[in-house]
């Protein structure tokens, strides 16, 4: 059975389509936009293949009759070639209403944090049905992970990248420091003893550390800070910070959503901004639903600006 099917392509499928409909050798060729003898060819083939003439020269001497065998084959025909159709469209048509699809992000918390708030709302007003998982990178087998589907992208900084990957820049971020309302430090500007002295939070995604990025930027001025609660979900934060003298620095884009509960002073001391890219694999980039992905993803990231 493989080997006989493996005998048929679609071109003999079209030409018994169009010989259907046509009936006329002569308009069958122009309809599929070939020579007669190729459809001649091609109408020997079928016959070989299917064990029936198919089609016999009308008595009148214009066109063609089909046999008993080919107008009884003639619905399920057409039944193929609309799967077919529908085969070969899928991956190119994705309809967001009534997808059902499961679209897995590898980020660590703090890109998360930063886009989820704008992406899911995004996601959910153009296609309810549709599933987002977050999931955390493992970043030795991001490119892996891409390649095999096991993840649709990653969002991370440059240097996570792996060879062979696309890149696109999502958004550049700064740090602010945060406190909550009525610290008793006050709100004005925070100098950098003052900053040294006060008590801090730190997120350490890792798990457990009480240095950082921060920590290496005053090691460099020969300054330090004391840091006496470390946490490793960005979610906690504004809960702990509204319930203590704790100050946070963390990506201004996530603090902003706080703002009615926390005060945002700026760093006194300059901290590196970072840069935050969507990863995937080439082998994705046609395809219709994931690049609806990235546009949500990309316009999540935008919304969210300033």
């Amino acid at each position: 059975m493989n080997h006989f099917l493996a005998e048929f392509d679609v071109g003999l499928l079209l030409t018994f389509d169009a010989l259907l409909k046509d009936k006329n050798v002569t308009h069958a060729a122009t309809r599929l936009n070939i020579t007669q003898s190729a459809l001649s060819a091609r109408l020997m083939r079928l016959r070989q293949l299917l064990g029936d003439p198919l089609f016999i020269p009308s008595t009148s001497g214009r066109g063609m009759v089909a046999s008993p065998h080919a107008l009884a084959l003639q619905p399920e025909l057409a039944r193929l070639l609309e799967q077919l159709n529908d085969f070969i469209g899928t991956a190119r048509v994705f309809e967001p209403a009534t997808s059902k699809r499961v679209f897995r992000i590898a980020a660590t918390d703090n890109p998360v944090s930063i886009l989820a708030p704008d992406l899911i709302p995004l996601v959910k007003s153009e296609a309810p049905g549709v599933k987002v998982a977050f999931t955390m990178p493992n970043k030795a087998r991001i490119a892996e992970d891409l390649e095999q589907g096991e993840i649709d992208v990653f969002i991370g900084v440059a240097e996570d990248g792996a060879q062979g990957l696309i890149a696109l820049k999502l958004f550049q971020e700064d740090f602010v420091t945060a406190q909550r309302r009525g610290h008793p430090r006050g709100s004005g500007p925070l100098t950098l003893d003052a900053f040294c002295a006060l008590d801090h939070l730190l997120i350490s995604t890792s798990g457990g550390h009480f240095t950082g990025m921060i920590d290496n930027a005053l090691a460099d001025l020969g300054r330090a800070r004391h840091v006496s609660v470390s946490v490793q979900s960005y979610a906690l934060a504004p809960l702990i910070l509204g319930s203590t003298d704790l100050i946070c620095t963390l990506p201004r884009r996530f603090l902003q959503r706080f703002d009615k509960v926390l005060d945002l002073i700026e760093a006194p001391l300059e901290l590196a901004p970072f840069e935050m890219n969507l990863f995937w694999h080439p082998r994705m980039s046609a395809d219709a639903a994931h690049a609806w992905l990235r546009k949500q993803v990309l316009r999540s990231a935008r919304s969210g600006r300033g």
